[in-house]
């Protein structure tokens, strides 16, 4: 493996009856890039491609310099994370993220030690026998990410797993992203409607339209507006 290359997209292509997305793109290794566009633009797509949902049907895909198009999802070495947590809501917090060490939860004292390490990570000690039920939408999303980091795979991919949530939390969940991204050394695509949250935490803006990767560049500049009237005007700024 390449440790010094990232994600790579080379004219990655998937086709739907009704909907062909070629991409090109690049994020280096442990950068955050932040997805930005409008709603079937081919976000999702994008990161459903990379985590092995969505058949390629011509391209390249790479991460680390290992060509990922031959691997299957559970092969590659990426997290997803959705808007759906896609918790069980017959398993307390603690066996929720546990399933992402060890799906028949035979857990290890380390492993279970990783897990309670993984839990007061995100700010849910103390809660670890709750049902989902019992949880507000922004702990349960955290036990979603607590899960992520137990499986400790150096791609995470994010599909507007916060979009439901209040504006102070969705920027807080964010922020803890990041701040987990630079501690593991993780590469992270988060896509998002909501492109000023990206401020002061991604490293790199990649407007997608059209099933495409319009433009890549940094948050400030695409948000300052001038780079391409597709942006601007998703922006809002014409």
């Amino acid at each position: 493996m390449n440790e010094g290359e990232g994600l790579v997209a080379d004219g990655l292509t998937v086709v739907h009856p009704d909907f062909t997305a070629t991409y090109d793109l690049a994020v280096p290794r442990g950068a955050f890039c932040a997805l930005i566009g409008p709603s079937g633009g081919g976000k999702t797509t994008l990161l459903n491609t990379v985590a092995g949902f969505e058949a390629i049907a011509r391209g390249t895909l790479r991460f680390g310099g290992v060509d990922l198009a031959p691997l299957a999802p559970a092969a590659r070495p990426a997290t997803a994370l959705f808007q759906d947590h896609n918790l069980f809501a017959h398993l307390d917090v603690t066996a929720n993220v546990a399933i992402g060490v060890r799906p028949d939860l035979r857990l290890d004292e380390g492993q279970r030690a990783e897990v309670a390490q993984a839990l007061a990570r995100v700010g849910l000690a103390g809660k670890e026998r709750r049902r989902p039920a019992d949880l507000s939408g922004g702990e349960r999303q955290r036990v979603a990410l607590a899960r992520a980091l137990v499986r400790d795979r150096p791609l995470l991919l994010l599909d507007e797993p916060f979009a439901a949530l209040d504006p102070g939390l969705r920027r807080d969940m964010i922020a803890l992203v990041d701040a987990l991204r630079r501690e593991r050394g993780a590469t992270v695509l988060l896509s998002l409607h909501t492109p000023t949250d990206m401020l002061g935490h991604a490293d790199l803006a990649a407007f997608i339209a059209e099933g495409r990767a319009i433009l890549v560049d940094s948050p400030a500049r695409a948000l300052a507006g001038g780079l391409d009237p597709r942006l601007d005007a998703y922006l809002g700024l014409t």
